[in-house]
């Protein structure tokens, strides 16, 4: 008895020490610049929020307060007075839920064509397609308000909306989302006697929703945060969309209250801003299922 316990004393003595556990330094110091970045991103719009429910003397004490000391909407409702705030906001909704819309149903044909069809030139005119990417949108600005003054269009909402109805970058984000649907399920949808469109319409599209929620909720910002087009093409302040509108808050000479200001920047962010953070999780998952197959 004696010896098995002393055995197994010896035993126990002699087995190798655990392992230390070795810092992952890598993401400790990952984190902390992502953290330091998101306070750098954040800082500006928790700036104009205490600026838009505080007082404008108080907007530029240094270090700067992040919280009002005395809140009010004294400001918002400012606004409303100097502008017409919500004919602004009314004008901009129409405009960039119209043009959502239309870009879901023109980008993806375009994109189901590219990805399954098979014609002649198709990857050439693929190609010409995504070369227009590389053109800055300002370099087209004067010829679009040449044409669309010919048109009779000038001064008119359709100026803004169909030129945005094509967009070269969601027919590119929708075809490499459409290449990794496996194909079996378009076999044996035409064994059952479907057609082209059937397919398209109930086999491509429902499989499709993260992405295309991506492609509406970019196209969606986009057209919310346009500003050079509106201010070419639009001339009457009552078809003027939100970006171009709040310039009007700017006073003569550029001498209004930031307050006002401040407060018309926070009602035209926080909505866009929380439905992207509501949604985000669709761009991330579409992204990672556009990587698979090229």
């Amino acid at each position: 008895m004696t010896t098995l316990t002393e055995t197994r004393v010896d035993e126990m003595s002699f087995t190798s020490p655990k392992p230390k556990r070795r810092i992952p330094w890598g993401s400790i110091v990952s984190a902390i610049l992502l953290s330091l970045g998101a306070v750098v991103m954040i800082a500006p719009f928790m700036w104009i929020i205490q600026a838009a429910f505080g007082e404008t003397a108080r907007a530029f004490v240094l270090p700067p307060r992040w919280l009002p000391a005395n809140p009010s909407l004294e400001n918002f409702e400012s606004v409303f007075e100097q502008v017409p705030y919500g004919m602004f906001m009314f004008n901009s909704v129409k405009i960039a839920v119209i043009v959502t819309l239309g870009q879901l149903i023109t980008c993806s044909t375009a994109a189901y064509a590219f990805a399954r069809l098979e014609f002649r030139g198709k990857n050439v005119l693929f190609m010409l397609l995504i070369s227009a990417l590389m053109i800055p949108g300002q370099v087209t600005l004067v010829p679009l308000f040449i044409v669309m003054r010919q048109l009779g269009l000038y001064n008119t909402h359709a100026a803004l909306i169909l030129p945005a109805l094509i967009n070269p970058f969601g027919v590119f984000l929708l075809r490499q989302f459409f290449m990794t649907i496996p194909k079996d399920l378009e076999d044996a949808a035409r064994v059952d006697g479907a057609n082209v469109f059937t397919i398209y319409w109930r086999i491509i599209l429902p499989l499709s929703g993260p992405i295309l929620t991506t492609l509406a909720i970019l196209t969606f910002v986009t057209m919310w945060n346009s500003y050079f087009l509106p201010l070419i093409m639009i001339n009457d302040p009552e078809l003027q969309v939100l970006t171009v509108g709040l310039t009007l808050l700017r006073g003569q000479y550029g001498a209004g209250a930031l307050g006002p200001i401040a407060a018309a920047l926070a009602m035209a962010i926080v909505p866009v801003l929380v439905v992207f953070l509501m949604l985000q999780k669709y761009i991330i998952k579409s992204i990672v299922s556009t990587g698979i197959k090229g």
